[in-house]
C-alpha cells in the first residue's frame, strides 16, 4: 500500500431505518468492502442514517464537506430511485452541492449493475466533487450498492487525491500502466484481432460499402416482372420467384409483434425461490400487519412513562423479561420495568423503551443470577419512544407489490411477501421456447469427422438456445427439420403441443426448398403477419400466428417467428423481434433489449437502401463517454461478427458516412466494458 490512508463517511438514506437503525444492512456491507477490498487505504470515519429527506443529506453531507478536515469520499446509499420519496440524486438541484461532474464513475458503476440486470438502467446515481470530497450516491439494496462500490472502489483513491489538491504531475509520473498497477487494475482486454482501431475505420474503405471482398446479391429485373406461387407442390417452374409479402420498417414490424403476441397467461405461483424472475399479475395486499405488535428496537427496559416525562428516572424493580421469542409476558404494573430485548414485544401497559445505556444495575436476585433493581437515568422519557409500533412497517390490506413487478434475485420483494405471510400469488406464466432448424445441409454441429460436400454443421440451434435461456425462459430443443413440407410440417404441429413459441431459423428466403412460409400458410393454417423487414441482416424474417388446440381442447394462438439461416441475421433477429414477443407474453415491461446513446468510435458508412443492425463493441472509455466501435466485416454469414459483440447500433439508412464522434442509439445484448483502454 502506497499514499495515505483516506477518510470515508457513509451516509444510508432512509427512512425506515432512520427510525429503526436495525432495519439496515447496507451499510455494515459497504463498511466489509472498504476494509476487506480497500487494499489497506480507508478508514471509515463516520457513518450516519437519514430519512428521505433533501435537506437532512444535503445537512450530513455538507457537515463532512465543508469543515476544516474534510472527509475525502462521501458514499450515500439509498434514494436513487424514482419512488416519490428517492430524492438523493436531487441533491444538486436542491443544493446544488456538486461542483463538479463525474460521469465516468456514474457509468462505470452502471454497467456493472448491468452486466447483472436490466434494471440498473433504473437506478439514478451521481457523482462529482464538493471543494476536496468526492461525492458518490449508491442504490439501497445491499446488492445494489454493493456492485456499484466494487467496480468502481480500487479508482477512487487516486480520484479522492486528485480532488484534495495532489499534484497531477506527480501522481500521474510513469504513465496509465503504473497508475493502473498502483491501482492494482489491468487495462488488458481480450478483443479479437481487428486491432482496434481498425485503424479505427476497419480500413473504413471497409465502408460498410460490403465489398470486404464478399460477394454480394445483384438483381437485374423488377418484383412485378415475375409470376408468384407459395404452393411447393407446383415445382421449382411455378415457384414464388419474387416475395409476395411487403417490406415493413422495423419499427412497423414491432408493432405486429406487439398486437399479435399471445396474451399473458396467468398462474398461481409459491412464494419461495421458483418464483425469481416471475412478474406478478394482480397487486398484492398485505394480509397482517408488520409488526403485527408493539416492539422494541433496542436493548433495554419497556417502562410506563408519562405524556409530560416526568418520573421516568429513578431505580425500579425488574418485574419480567421479554426476549424476542414467543410466549406470554405478565403485563407491567406502575412502578415497575422489563427487561427487553431488540424485536421483543412490550408487555401489556408498558408504553416507552429506555436503552440499557441509560441504565445502571443497581442490586441483584439472591442468587446472583438476574437483575432485581435496575435505576433508569433518562429524565423525560415520552410514551412510544424506542418502539416500533403495529404496522409501522407495512398496515393491513396495503399493497406491497403492483401488477407487472418482478420478483427479483435480490430477494426485496420475495423477503416483503414473505413477510406478510403470502403463500402464494398471481403470476404471469413465461412462455416455453422451441427451438428449430430447418435444411437437408444442416448437421448437427458435434458430427465427427470432415463434413461431405454441402453440409453445414448446425450452429444457430445452440447458439438460439444459449440466447434463450439467458434470458430466463424455458427451451426445447426440437432438432433438425429436413427440407420436406410433409416433414416441416408434422415437426411444426409436434412442436406446437410442447411449446408456445417456436423459433426457426432457415427455409424463409426464395429458393425452391424454403418451405416454412408456405408451411405455415398452407398446411398450418397459420397468419404471416410480415415476410420482409427493411433492416441489414434479417430481411426475410416472418412472424406468424398459428390456431392450435391447447391440452385442454381450447382453441387458441401460439407464435412462430422464422428467422433467417445465416447464423448472425439469426441471432440479430432474435435480440431485435423474439425478445420483446417473449416479454409482452411474460408480462415484462419495458421489453427488449436496453437501449443507450452511445458515441462512434470511427467512421460507419451507411446503407442506402435498409437500416443496419451493427454489431459492434460498447466500451466506457477514460473521459466517461461509451464508445461505439464495430466488430469487423459485418456479412450475415460471418458469425465472429459477434464474437464479443455486446451491442447493436442502430443505423439508419443514408448515402452519407456517419462520422466518428456522431451518437447513435445502441441495443445492449451483454455486458459494457469498462475498461478505460477499450478504446
Amino acid at each position: 500500500m502506497s499514499g495515505p490512508i483516506l477518510k470515508a463517511a457513509i451516509l444510508v438514506v432512509s427512512t425506515t431505518a432512520s427510525k429503526d437503525a436495525a432495519a439496515d444492512s447496507t451499510g455494515a456491507i459497504l463498511k466489509d468492502i472498504f476494509e476487506n477490498e480497500g487494499d489497506g487505504k480507508w478508514k471509515i470515519a463516520e457513518t450516519k442514517i437519514v430519512a428521505d429527506d433533501a435537506l437532512a443529506i444535503q445537512r450530513s453531507i455538507t457537515l463532512w464537506t465543508d469543515r476544516n478536515e474534510p472527509v475525502d469520499l462521501v458514499i450515500t446509499t439509498g434514494g436513487t430511485g424514482f419512488a416519490i420519496h428517492d430524492v438523493t440524486p436531487e441533491l444538486q438541484a436542491v443544493a446544488t452541492l456538486l461542483h463538479k461532474q463525474a460521469p465516468g464513475l456514474i457509468h462505470g458503476m452502471l454497467a456493472a449493475s448491468l452486466a447483472v440486470t436490466p434494471f440498473a438502467l433504473m437506478s439514478r446515481p451521481v457523482a462529482g466533487v464538493r471543494h476536496k470530497t468526492i461525492i458518490l450516491t449508491l442504490p439501497g439494496s445491499p446488492k445494489g450498492a454493493k456492485e456499484n462500490l466494487q467496480s468502481v472502489l480500487k479508482l477512487l483513491p487516486h480520484a479522492c487525491q486528485q480532488a484534495a489538491g495532489s499534484d497531477s504531475r506527480t501522481l500521474h509520473a510513469g504513465g496509465v500502466k503504473k497508475l493502473e498497477k498502483d491501482a492494482g487494475i489491468s487495462s488488458d482486454l481480450t478483443q479479437p484481432s481487428h486491432s482496434h482501431s481498425h485503424d479505427h475505420s476497419h480500413g473504413h474503405s471497409h465502408s460498410h460499402g460490403h465489398s470486404h471482398g464478399h460477394a454480394m446479391p445483384v438483381r437485374h429485373t423488377a418484383p412485378d416482372e415475375n409470376p408468384r406461387s407459395n404452393d411447393p407442390t407446383l415445382g421449382p417452374t411455378r415457384r414464388n420467384r419474387s416475395s409476395p409479402y411487403p417490406m415493413l420498417s422495423v419499427e412497423d414490424a414491432l408493432k405486429l409483434i406487439k398486437e399479435h403476441t399471445p396474451r399473458p397467461q396467468t398462474l398461481t405461483a409459491k412464494v419461495d425461490r421458483t418464483i425469481v424472475g416471475a412478474v406478478l399479475a394482480e397487486d398484492v395486499t398485505a394480509g397482517e400487519a408488520v409488526p403485527a405488535y408493539r416492539a422494541s428496537i433496542v436493548d433495554g427496559y419497556a417502562v410506563i412513562a408519562s405524556e409530560d416525562g416526568s418520573g421516568s428516572k429513578g431505580t425500579f424493580p425488574v418485574a419480567s423479561i421479554s426476549h424476542a421469542t414467543p410466549g406470554e409476558i405478565p403485563p407491567l404494573q406502575a412502578g415497575q420495568i422489563a427487561r427487553i430485548t431488540t424485536g421483543a414485544p412490550l408487555p401489556l401497559g408498558a408504553t416507552s423503551v429506555v436503552m440499557v445505556e441509560d441504565t445502571v444495575l443497581k442490586s441483584l436476585t439472591e442468587d446472583g443470577q438476574e437483575e432485581k433493581d435496575v435505576e433508569i437515568l433518562a429524565q423525560g422519557v415520552k410514551p412510544g419512544e424506542n418502539v416500533r409500533e403495529v404496522g409501522s412497517d407495512i398496515k393491513k390490506d396495503d399493497i406491497i407489490l403492483r401488477r407487472g413487478e418482478i420478483i427479483s434475485a435480490i430477494g426485496g420483494e420475495l423477503g416483503l411477501l414473505a413477510s406478510v405471510g403470502k403463500a402464494e400469488v398471481q403470476v404471469y406464466k413465461r412462455p416455453v421456447v422451441g427451438v428449430l432448424s430447418t435444411g437437408d445441409e444442416i448437421v448437427e454441429h458435434s458430427t465427427p469427422g470432415g463434413l461431405r460436400l454441402g453440409e453445414v454443421r448446425d450452429c444457430n440451434r445452440p447458439t438460439l438456445i444459449a440466447a434463450v435461456r439467458g434470458h430466463g425462459f424455458e427451451v426445447v430443443d426440437l432438432g433438425i427439420a429436413r427440407d420436406k413440407p410433409g416433414d416441416l410440417e408434422q415437426n411444426l404441429r409436434d412442436a406446437f403441443r410442447k411449446v408456445d413459441v417456436i423459433i426457426t431459423s432457415g427455409g424463409v428466403s426464395m429458393g425452391e426448398l424454403d418451405l416454412l412460409k408456405p408451411t405455415i400458410e398452407r398446411s398450418l393454417g397459420g397468419t404471416i403477419h410480415f415476410g420482409r423487414v427493411s433492416m441489414k441482416p434479417g430481411k426475410p424474417t416472418t412472424f406468424a400466428t398459428v390456431p392450435v388446440k391447447n391440452n385442454a381442447g381450447e382453441r387458441v394462438s401460439k407464435a412462430i417467428f422464422s428467422l433467417p439461416g445465416n447464423p448472425v441475421s439469426a441471432i440479430v433477429t432474435f435480440h431485435l423481434f423474439v425478445l420483446p414477443s417473449l416479454h409482452f407474453a411474460s408480462g415484462i415491461s419495458p421489453a427488449g433489449l436496453p437501449k443507450v446513446m452511445v458515441t462512434l468510435a470511427h467512421d460507419f458508412r451507411l446503407d442506402p437502401q435498409r437500416a443496419e443492425y451493427h454489431r459492434a463493441i460498447i466500451a466506457l472509455a477514460k473521459d466517461g463517454i461509451l464508445y461505439a466501435s464495430s466488430t469487423g466485416g459485418q456479412r450475415s454469414s460471418r458469425v465472429g461478427s459477434l464474437k464479443s459483440a455486446n451491442a447493436l447500433l442502430c443505423l439508419p439508412t443514408g448515402n452519407e458516412t456517419l462520422t466518428k464522434g456522431k451518437q447513435v442509439e445502441a441495443l445492449l445484448m451483454g455486458n459494457i466494458s469498462s475498461d478505460f483502454n477499450a478504446l
